[in-house]
C-alpha cells in the first residue's frame, strides 16, 4: 500500500528524530520471520530500551540525512533492512539482535552507524559481541579492586606470620619473663670451681687430727708402759 506524501513526511520525521537520538543504529535483514517471531523480537528489544524499525530505504536515507549522520548508500542497505535503534546502552540493541540471530537464520546484521562513523558488517557483529555496560564496569571494578587486595595481603603477610609464631612460642611454652630468673638462681645454686680443693683442705684437717690423736694414744700408752715398768722397779727393790 502506498503512502501518501503527509504520511511519508511524517515518518521521515520519526525516524529522523529517533536516529538523531540513538546511541547505535544496527541495520539487519529481517526478511522471512513471522508476525510472531517479529513481535517476539520486538519485544526483547523493548526490554533493553531499544526498537525496532522498518521503513522504505529511500525514506530511511533522508532521516539519515536530515539526522546529521554519513550518508547511506544501496550498498550499505543491501536488500529489506530493518532498523535496530539503541536508545541508552549502544550494545544492548545489537546484542539483542545478535542473540535472536543464532535461533533464526533469517536475521542477520549488515552493518550499522555508532558514534557517528559507518559500521561494516564485520564491526556490526564485532560490537554485538561486545559485553554490555554492567559486564564493563563490573570488570572495571576487578581491575581497580585486585591491586589494592594483593597489595592488603602483602602487607598482612608478615604480620600474620609473625603474630603465628609468637602464638606458637607461647603454645610450647617458650620464653618467658621466669626463665632468666630460673638461670640466675641455677647459676647461685652451683658450686664454686674451688669446691673440690677445700674438700681437699678439709680431707687434710681430719688426716691431721686422726694423726695427732694417734701420736696422743701412742705417748700414753708409752708412759703407762714407763710408769709400769717403774713401778715393778720398785717393787723388785
Amino acid at each position: 500500500m502506498a503512502l501518501s506524501r503527509n504520511q511519508k513526511q511524517a515518518q521521515v520525521k520519526d525516524l529522523t528524530d529517533k536516529m538523531g537520538s540513538a546511541s547505535s543504529i544496527i541495520f539487519a535483514h529481517y526478511i522471512g520471520l513471522s508476525v510472531i517471531e517479529v513481535s517476539e523480537l520486538r519485544q526483547k528489544l523493548k526490554e533493553v530500551q531499544a526498537e525496532m524499525k522498518v521503513a522504505k530505504k529511500t525514506l530511511i536515507k533522508i532521516a539519515a540525512k536530515d539526522a546529521g549522520l554519513p550518508e547511506l548508500t544501496d550498498d550499505t542497505l543491501e536488500g529489506p533492512v530493518s532498523l535496530i535503534i539503541s536508545n541508552d546502552d549502544p550494545l544492548s540493541g545489537a546484542q539483542i539482535a545478535f542473540k535472536f540471530a543464532k535461533d533464526h537464520d533469517q536475521v542477520a546484521l549488515i552493518g550499522g552507524v555508532f558514534e557517528g562513523k559507518m559500521l561494516s558488517k564485520e564491526e556490526a557483529i564485532v560490537l554485538a559481541k561486545m559485553p554490555n555496560r554492567e559486564t564493563l564496569l563490573s570488570m572495571f571494578a576487578n581491575m581497580i579492586r585486585s591491586p589494592l587486595v594483593n597489595f592488603a595481603g602483602i602487607c598482612n603477610s608478615p604480620l600474620s606470620g609473625f603474630a603465628c609464631a609468637l602464638q606458637e612460642m607461647a603454645d610450647k611454652g617458650g620464653f618467658t619473663e621466669e626463665e632468666p630468673m630460673k638461670e640466675e638462681t641455677s647459676k647461685e645454686n652451683e658450686e664454686p670451681a674451688n669446691a673440690p680443693v677445700e674438700e681437699k683442705s678439709e680431707e687434710k684437717k681430719d688426716d691431721a687430727t686422726e694423726a695427732s690423736t694417734d701420736t696422743a694414744t701412742n705417748d700414753s700408752n708409752e708412759s703407762s708402759d714407763t710408769s709400769g715398768s717403774d713401778v715393778s722397779k720398785e717393787s723388785e727393790s
